[in-house]
């Protein structure tokens, strides 16, 4: 086995390998889309961030990344890349040697361009990806889940009315969402600018609300917008949950539920046929209640490696 820089040389194989990987993952969860997009490699292959593992001509797995970008995961001095699960594939063969090599070649590619957040996402089900990445410093951090647009299972609720919303009328539920995501263990805390660019965005956005109202005041919601964090969601028969907070004193009651169940009716109707999420594996509140009605199919894990490394070596006697 060759490790080679990831080029355009690679690209036909590199897509055959990626769909097979996606075919894997669609085996175990049925209800991922067949018509599935698929976005260029080209910047991937020029980006010299990028490694593939040849042998006889063949092509047994590559590994590439975007980036790097700066800030990381709500850090302003993290500088870190993002490999989906487009940018790279793994033969079933000799899974677990061929990514600890596609790894450690492309991770001193990813250090020398000054990252140390190192992000992949990995299939729900590709336990031999999983592990091989595991056992090189990786820890889970966030995940694509999955359903039909099948109603869920929700008790009967009074004083409760659902409907489409304005995206102002839930401005306080997304800051207490913020909030929610800042207390352990997510620890995921914006400055107040970035809150307000984000509350901005959020705003001024084409995605669709979904609110719950008790005594004419929102007290959960849920945002679907048309694309999502895979190729998988830019399926013309998907949408994605891009945004979802109850309160807490309101939680246990079926509010969520009566949420998801009044969007799922929408989209039916419209003709959708999937609706995806994204979540933190690391948000309790959040993992909890999606996995209960979604099947989890991509899996990102994440390593910070020592910033040490970014030092200039020491000539030792």
């Amino acid at each position: 086995m060759q490790i080679v820089d990831f080029d355009k040389s690679c690209l036909e194989k590199a897509k055959r390998l990626v769909f097979e990987n996606y075919d894997e993952e669609r085996k175990m969860v049925p209800v991922l889309p067949g018509d599935a997009g698929f976005p260029p490699l080209d910047v991937l292959a020029e980006n010299g961030l990028g490694v593939a593992a040849v042998e006889d001509g063949k092509l047994l797995g590559f590994l590439s990344a975007y980036g790097p970008f700066q800030p990381a995961f709500y850090t302003q001095d993290l500088r870190g890349v993002f490999s989906p699960v487009h940018a790279h594939a793994v033969q079933k063969e000799e899974r677990i040697r061929i990514w600890h090599r596609l790894y450690q070649a492309a991770a001193e590619k990813w250090v020398k361009a000054g990252a140390s957040s190192h992000a992949i996402a990995l299939y729900a089900h590709d336990s031999e990806a999983q592990t091989a990445m595991y056992q090189y410093g990786f820890g889970m951090r966030c995940m694509d889940l999955i359903r039909d647009l099948s109603p869920v299972a929700a008790p009967e609720i009074s004083g409760i009315a659902v409907r489409e919303a304005h995206s102002l009328e839930v401005r306080l539920l997304r800051v207490a969402l913020a909030d929610h995501l800042a207390q352990s263990p997510a620890f995921m805390l914006d400055d107040e600018e970035d809150l307000q660019r984000w509350l901005d965005r959020k705003e001024n956005s084409d995605d669709r609300v979904f609110a719950a109202y008790k005594n004419g005041k929102p007290i959960a919601y849920m945002e679907v917008c048309a694309n999502g964090e895979t190729f998988a969601n830019y399926a013309p028969s998907m949408a994605n949950i891009c945004g979802a907070y109850c309160m807490p004193e309101e939680r246990g009651a079926g509010v969520a539920q009566a949420v998801l169940n009044q969007m799922i009716r929408a989209l039916h109707d419209e003709g959708y046929q999937q609706l995806g999420v994204d979540c933190e594996s690391f948000n309790p509140t959040a993992a909890a209640f999606w996995r209960k009605y979604f099947t989890p199919y991509t899996h990102s894990v994440v390593r910070r490696i020592d910033e040490n490394a970014f030092k200039k070596p020491q000539n030792h006697k």
